[in-house]
């Protein structure tokens, strides 16, 4: 069967076409693969955020201050979360490093 003769469409250097991935984001990209990490409380993903990567306001639920803009933290969500992956990733929240390794698990 012949090739088509419509010519191919470029792709342009800034991106932004139709050809180029909607979701890749170089800023997700270097925030690298989240840890696995076994507690027992459960089976936790574990992210570090860098300070230069840090840009919004968040509350610590370890301390319940402020995690600021600027401040490397971890983001943290159950892997084995009852209603599946995708509703722990919804449900995960921003530690302050010393926070997540100072944890209590004493179930309430």
């Amino acid at each position: 069967m012949p090739r088509s003769n419509h010519p191919r469409r470029r792709r342009t250097s800034q991106g932004g076409g139709k050809g180029d991935d909607e979701g890749f984001s170089l800023d997700r990209t270097r925030l690298g693969v989240p840890q696995r990490q076994s507690a027992p409380d459960g089976e936790w993903a574990v992210r570090s955020i860098t300070a230069g990567n840090a840009q919004k306001t968040y509350t610590c639920p370890g301390c319940n201050h402020e995690v600021a803009p600027g401040v490397a933290h971890l983001v943290v969500w159950r892997e084995d979360a009852m209603f599946g992956a995708e509703a722990g990733l919804r449900e995960r929240r921003h530690w302050h490093n010393n926070c997540w390794r100072g944890r209590s698990f004493r179930y309430r």
